[in-house]
């Protein structure tokens, strides 16, 4: 074994350098140079040995290791061989090998629709932390081109909150965002419009009723997504009832657009006509929890609090809605 011969070398050549001085028979300058010259090649031919007894680490560690044996070795006479060649073997044979832990499949936890209600302390959050002035530009920039993986119904409040923030990169970053959001909507508007145009002049219905309930639904994300303020966004609430309305004139059995005009109605502050509509989602079928919390919140106005009482009653049944949780509880209890 080639590690074997490096250790019979290193061996023999201790014995010659400690056996010099008997058969120089003198202790002149040359005995002690012949002493350290010939330990010095024992010591690196024991730590060429003892290198090759010990795990490969890579280069880059086996050469600091190879000059501490070697500088053991030759700094402490017969103790530092002797240690040397105890630690290698012990290195090599005794050490118990710890072997890394297997990985090991894990079941993945049940879905809690309860973990929903996190993503409110989340947006909280995440407001505090793009309002602060004391946070790095670089960080809260960051946060901000997160948000375009975010629904434009969190994250456009949340860029129109910094619209006055001290920094101008942000204040613009902000800006550009929410004008992105915009103009995409728009883009789409128009070319609903035309295929609008068009299915009229072709004289086919279905088409125009699509294009019109695509109408709807691009105009009330400007306002779901809080992205159109003012007076814009009474324009589009009008022009999403007004297409809504042509939608239903033909396709009165349409559920979610029936909750749709209630909603529109609703921001118009024709309570009357909305809570008629949101029976009308009722009767056609639309799950309770979508349709009840709006109706509470017409009977509050109305300051029918014993009908409010009864709906948030109702919805203590259902266990689906977390963010209205704290609120049913509060009527419920009553």
């Amino acid at each position: 074994m080639p590690q074997l011969k490096f250790a019979i070398y290193a061996l023999m050549l201790e014995i010659g350098a400690w056996s010099g001085p008997a058969f120089l028979g003198s202790r002149s300058d040359a005995v002690l140079a012949w002493y350290l010259g010939v330990h010095l090649l024992a010591s690196l031919a024991l730590s060429v040995f003892a290198a090759t007894l010990l795990p490969h680490d890579g280069a880059q560690k086996r050469l600091p290791r190879f000059l501490l044996m070697a500088a053991v070795s030759y700094a402490l006479p017969v103790v530092g061989f002797i240690g040397v060649c105890a630690a290698a073997t012990w290195l090599r044979h005794y050490r118990s090998n710890v072997a890394p832990d297997s990985f090991e499949a894990v079941q993945l936890p049940e879905f809690d629709p309860h973990q929903r209600p996190q993503a409110a302390f989340r947006q909280s959050g995440l407001r505090s932390f793009l309002g602060n002035p004391t946070v790095p530009a670089d960080a809260r920039v960051g946060a901000m081109v997160a948000l375009q993986y975010v629904s434009g119904r969190v994250s456009s409040p949340l860029l129109r909150g910094v619209l006055s923030d001290a920094n101008e990169d942000i204040r613009l970053l902000a800006y550009g965002m929410l004008d992105n959001k915009e103009k995409g909507i728009n883009r789409a508007i128009d070319a609903a419009l035309r295929q609008l145009r068009a299915a009229e002049e072709s004289a086919d219905e279905t088409a125009e009723l699509d294009a019109a309930e695509r109408l709807s639904d691009l105009y009330w994300e400007l306002v779901y997504q809080e992205l159109a303020l003012g007076d814009l966004r009474d324009y589009a609430i009008r022009e999403s009832l007004a297409y809504c309305d042509r939608v239903l004139a033909r396709r009165s059995a349409n559920a979610p657009l029936n909750l749709r005009r209630g909603r529109l109605l609703h921001a118009l502050g024709r309570s009357e006509e909305a809570a008629t509509a949101y029976r009308q989602a009722l009767d056609l079928g639309l799950p309770a929890t979508r349709v009840l919390p709006y109706q509470a919140e017409i009977h509050y106005v109305r300051r029918e609090f014993a009908a409010v009482h009864r709906i948030m009653t109702e919805l203590a049944q259902w266990r689906s809605l977390p963010r209205l949780q704290p609120v049913i509880d509060c009527w419920s209890k009553r």
